[in-house]
C-alpha cells in the first residue's frame, strides 16, 4: 500500500534547479493524495513563467511512478494560491539565509 509518507519523501528529491531546493521544503506542494495506487497532486511553482515547468513536473511523475505500488499518478498544476516566500519551509529558509 502506497504511503502518503513515501510521496513526500520522493518529492523531496526533485529539486528545482534554479534555487537548489526541493519541492517540498520550497512549499510548492498544496496537497497529496493517496487513494490506494494512484496519487494526486495539486502543485505550483514559484512564477508562471517558469521555464522549467516541464522539468519539474515530469521529474516528480517519474520519481512517484517509481514508488513500489503506485500504479497512476495525477499532477495539477494550479496558481491560486499564487506561491509567496512564506511557504519555504524554516528548514530551507536557513539554507537561503531568510
Amino acid at each position: 500500500m502506497v504511503k502518503k509518507e513515501d510521496i513526500i519523501d520522493v518529492l523531496k528529491t526533485v529539486i528545482d534547479p534554479e534555487i537548489g531546493l526541493d519541492v517540498i521544503n520550497l512549499g510548492l506542494v498544496y496537497e497529496i493524495k493517496v487513494n490506494d495506487d494512484n496519487v494526486y497532486i495539486k502543485m505550483t511553482m514559484t512564477t508562471p513563467g517558469c521555464p522549467l515547468t516541464s522539468w519539474i513536473l515530469a521529474d516528480a511523475e517519474n520519481k512517484i511512478k517509481q514508488v513500489p505500488g503506485v500504479k497512476d499518478v495525477q499532477i495539477e498544476l494550479v496558481w491560486d494560491p499564487p506561491w509567496s516566500v512564506d511557504r519555504i519551509s524554516e528548514e530551507a529558509r536557513k539554507l537561503l539565509g531568510l
